[in-house]
């Protein structure tokens, strides 16, 4: 059974007195951290930042701050969509239509034209692509707009009209477009510097990997100085179990999530003492004498893979951000980390005790033994189970997790892993590998479009040359008026606070930082603070 930490009340107290409540009100005016404009050329613009700063504990700095750039004007609008497909559903002549706010040039002028004859005024806008590392530079595309308005309650009612004519449209706000800079950013930074800090940082899962809990639930719960939002995650039952991660995950020293293909990940080893960020992949194996049968998930449903990125899955082995994706033939280990009904269907499980000796086999279902687990297997992999799963035979499990150099991650006790993606800045300089890393798709640019290279709401994680780690939330989606960062701009922003290495944690309405238990910035889901997977606490020293 996994341990969850509850330390006392008192520490907090002590915490509160001996904090330096030191308020440093910047108010700058510098160069702005490369906005929008700057992803499609070098256009440079003038940002006002304005921050107060807080020690929560020697070696642990809280910083809050608001990026504005005068004389930015946004407006609602409406942006006409065009049919497109995706790169799963090209060969499904049933597949559903999707729509795309970017086309080419040929879609752009003809709906131009037909949105005139229909008596309104619109305009094309070309679009260029980001500076990523590995997709195109320069022109992505085309899109339509028709108006500008002071409310998005009227860019609706236009947008109404514009769909009465036979266009399929969506209202808008110009200010989430990576062509112009921000209005307003409202960002939070964390620097926590192991070299003068004396307690501890550990991603975790709460001890239950079957469940879904705030970050500030979380944060009070260990009595954190300081918790983030984790990893990506399952959020309907159609795609797993909710609350499990879709990428690698470890918590101390345990292995509870298996790597989507090859995606960054924060390594936390030695209780913080020691943090790195690279891209890792993850292998286990199932073997019963000299027979032996690859392992694919772990805690998650069989057959079932979010993001895609395992060897086998179809329609993609690569990873692919918010697509689930399926293997007829899976192995799934269990841990009794996973603290819920297994999940039941057609194939075998076999239940395991700490040792690897097999205590029964037959239908999938139960729950995980304390101390022991499970595998369950689908297709041929069950079919291996119901033959080498004989009565007091043992199975053994084995783990290995590698960096994209191949090198071995040992996992102990104090070390833990959360994972999601890109990678933002590598060796000092700004690498996003969007596309090796499945969050877009160069050859359909609606995939992954909005999620990558529209402002958002982001939490980021990044180390810098001292070895400090860097822990920065964006809000966004118009929260107390802030618009978030593309990724772009989120790889630029990390690397102004002197990251050498950051990578892009979950965001959107998962994205949320607690300072002493208490949510510090604006989460944007409309019902407040979401229940996310895992999130990375940083705790103080025990008592």
């Amino acid at each position: 059974m996994r341990r969850t930490r509850i330390r006392g009340a008192a520490r907090r107290s002590a915490r509160v007195r001996a904090r330096l409540a030191a308020i440093l009100v910047l108010a700058v005016t510098a160069p702005a951290f490369l906005p929008g404009a700057a992803e499609a050329g070098p256009a440079h613009t003038t940002a006002t930042e304005r921050w107060t700063a807080q020690t929560v504990a020697p070696g642990v700095t809280v910083r809050t701050g608001v990026i504005q750039h005068p004389g930015t004007r946004h407006s609602w609008t409406v942006t006409v969509q065009a049919p497109t497909s995706s790169r799963w559903s090209t060969n499904d002549p049933d597949a559903p239509v999707t729509w795309a706010e970017v086309s080419t040039r040929t879609w752009a002028d003809d709906t131009a034209r037909k949105l005139t004859r229909a008596g309104f005024q619109p305009r094309v806008e070309s679009v260029q692509w980001p500076y990523y590392a590995d997709t195109p530079h320069g022109l992505m595309g085309y899109r339509v707009r028709v108006g500008r308005f002071a409310t998005q309650e009227q860019a609706r009612t236009a947008a109404s009209a514009v769909t009465a004519a036979g266009f399929r449209t969506t209202p808008s706000w110009t200010g989430y477009d990576i062509q112009e800079p921000a209005d307003l950013e409202n960002v939070h930074v964390a620097v926590i510097d192991p070299k003068t800090f004396d307690g501890s940082i550990e991603a975790t899962h709460d001890g239950n990997v079957a469940q879904r809990e705030t970050t500030s639930a979380v944060a009070r719960k260990l009595n954190s100085l300081v918790g983030v939002n984790g990893g990506f995650f399952v959020m309907s039952p159609g795609d797993g179990v909710p609350g499990t991660m879709s990428g690698i995950g470890a918590y101390q020293g345990e292995l509870e999530s298996m790597a989507a293909g090859s995606r960054s990940a924060l390594l936390i080893e030695d209780g913080g003492h020691s943090i790195r960020i690279a891209d890792l992949t993850s292998t286990a194996t199932a073997r019963a004498g000299k027979a032996a049968y690859p392992i694919q998930g772990i805690n998650r449903v069989p057959g079932t893979v979010r993001d895609c990125g395992r060897p086998g899955s179809t329609p993609s082995e690569l990873p692919w951000q918010d697509v689930t994706c399926r293997l007829a033939d899976d192995m799934v280990r269990f841990t009794d980390a996973f603290q819920a009904d297994l999940p039941a269907g057609p194939g075998t499980q076999v239940v395991l005790d700490a040792s690897g000796r097999v205590l029964s086999a037959g239908a999938r279902g139960g729950r995980v033994p304390e101390g022991g687990h499970v595998l369950q297997g689908v297709g041929r992999a069950a079919d291996w189970l119901t033959a080498h799963a004989e009565p007091y035979r043992r199975i053994k499990v084995s783990e290995v997790v590698r960096t994209a150099g191949g090198g071995r991650v040992a996992l102990d006790g104090d070390d833990s892993i959360v994972s999601a993606a890109p990678t933002l800045v590598k060796d000092g300089r700004i690498d996003i590998d969007a596309a090796a890393e499945g969050v877009v798709d160069p050859e359909y640019t609606s995939f992954g479009y909005a999620w990558a290279n529209v402002r958002q709401p982001r939490t980021m994680a990044g180390i810098d040359r001292r070895g400090r780690l860097i822990l920065a939330t964006v809000d966004g989606r118009l929260k107390n008026g802030s618009e978030g960062f593309t990724l772009y701009e989120a790889a630029a922003f990390m690397r102004s606070l002197g990251a050498v290495q950051a990578m892009n944690l979950d965001g959107g309405g998962s994205t949320a930082m607690a300072v002493n238990g208490t949510v510090v910035n604006h989460p944007s889901d409309a019902a407040g603070e979401r229940a996310v997977g895992d999130t990375v606490q940083v705790l103080p020293a025990a008592d």
